[in-house]
C-alpha cells in the first residue's frame, strides 16, 4: 500500500483539501513526519480526523479512492494467503520466510485501509478469497500447484503496483515534502518486487529449462521485458521501454552513451488508473 499515492489522488480531485486543513505546506510537513510521532494503529483513525476536518464528512469520491486501494490491497492479501497456506507450494526455508513477511505486510494494510475509511465516515468494502480467480479465467490454471507459475503471477502484481503508485508521483512534484513521504513508501513496495525477481533468478539458474524464465531476469525491469514466457502479463510491462524523461533523451547524458536497457532500466514508468483496472480485472470474480 502507498498512502500518499491515496493522498495524491484525493488532492486530485480536490486540489484545496490540504488547504482546508491549514496553511498547505505546514499541513504535509507535519504530514511527512506522521508516522514518526504516531503510532501506527492510532494514523487511520488520524486519517478520518483530517478528513472530518476538512470537510464536515468525507466526500463519497475520497472513500471511492480509498475503496479501489482496499480492493487492490485484498487481491494481494488474498494471494499470499492462499500461496503460503497451500502445503508444499513453496519450498521450506528463505523463500516460505520471505513470502510469509510479504503476506503479513499485505494483510496489515488491508486493515490499515479497512479502519481509515470507517475512521472516514465510509464503508469499507469487504472481500474474501471468493471474490478472486487467481487463475485469470483459466490463464494460469496451475498458479497454486506450481511454484515457479505462482512466483510469476507475484512478480506480475508487484511489478504492477509499483508503476501504478507512480502513476501519482507528479502530483506530488510542488511539494517536496510529501513527494519524500511518498517516495519512502513507495520504496516498500519497490523491495517487494526486488525481492520475488530475485527469487525468481535463482529459480531460473536451478531450473533453466522452464519455460516461465525468459531472459536475464534482475530486480529491475528491463526495456518493456516480463522476463515471463507468457503473454498474458504484457499489459504490466508495455511503456517501459521508453528511454527518454521529461523530453530529454537519457541515451546519452555527460558525454556517456547508454543502452536503451541501461536507460529503460533506470525509470519505471507509471500506470493509471484505468490501465491498473483493466490488468487486475481479470482476478476479480
Amino acid at each position: 500500500m502507498n498512502l500518499q499515492n491515496i493522498l495524491s489522488e484525493i488532492e486530485q480531485k480536490d486540489p484545496e483539501v490540504f488547504d482546508k486543513l491549514s496553511d498547505r505546506r505546514k499541513a504535509m510537513k507535519s504530514f511527512s513526519n506522521f508516522a514518526g510521532k504516531v503510532a501506527l494503529a492510532s494514523m487511520p483513525f488520524a486519517l478520518g480526523s483530517m478528513f472530518k476536518k476538512a470537510y464536515g464528512q468525507t466526500p463519497t469520491d475520497v472513500i471511492g479512492v480509498l475503496n479501489f486501494a482496499l480492493t487492490l490491497e485484498y487481491l494481494e492479501s488474498e494471494f499470499y494467503k492462499r500461496g503460503v497456506s497451500t502445503p508444499l507450494l513453496i519450498p521450506a526455508g528463505a523463500a516460505l520466510t520471505a513470502l510469509t513477511k510479504i503476506r503479513d505486510d499485505e494483510n496489515k494494510h488491508v486493515q490499515f485501509l479497512r479502519t481509515a475509511i470507517s475512521a472516514s465516515g465510509g464503508t469499507p468494502v469487504t472481500f474474501t478469497a471468493a471474490n478472486f480467480d487467481f487463475t485469470a479465467r483459466g490463464t494460469f490454471p496451475t498458479v497454486f500447484a506450481d511454484y515457479d507459475v505462482f512466483l510469476a503471477v507475484a512478480q506480475t502484481f508487484e511489478d504492477t503496483g509499483v508503476r501504478a503508485y507512480k502513476g501519482q508521483a507528479p502530483n506530488l512534484m510542488s511539494n517536496n515534502d510529501v513527494l519524500t513521504a511518498a517516495l519512502n513508501i513507495h520504496s516498500v513496495e519497490g523491495r517487494h518486487a526486488a525481492h520475488i525477481r530475485y527469487m525468481r533468478k535463482a529459480r531460473q539458474t536451478s531450473n533453466p529449462g522452464n519455460g516461465l524464465y525468459v531472459g536475464n531476469i534482475k530486480p529491475w525491469i528491463t526495456l518493456n521485458n516480463s522476463n515471463i514466457g507468457s503473454a498474458a502479463v504484457q499489459a504490466s510491462y508495455n511503456g517501459e521501454e521508453i528511454t527518454s524523461q521529461a523530453g530529454v533523451s537519457i541515451l546519452n547524458v555527460g558525454g556517456q552513451t547508454f543502452s536503451a536497457e541501461a536507460a529503460s532500466e533506470a525509470f519505471d514508468e507509471p500506470l493509471t488508473k484505468a490501465q491498473v483496472e483493466a490488468i487486475v480485472a481479470p482476478f476479480i470474480i
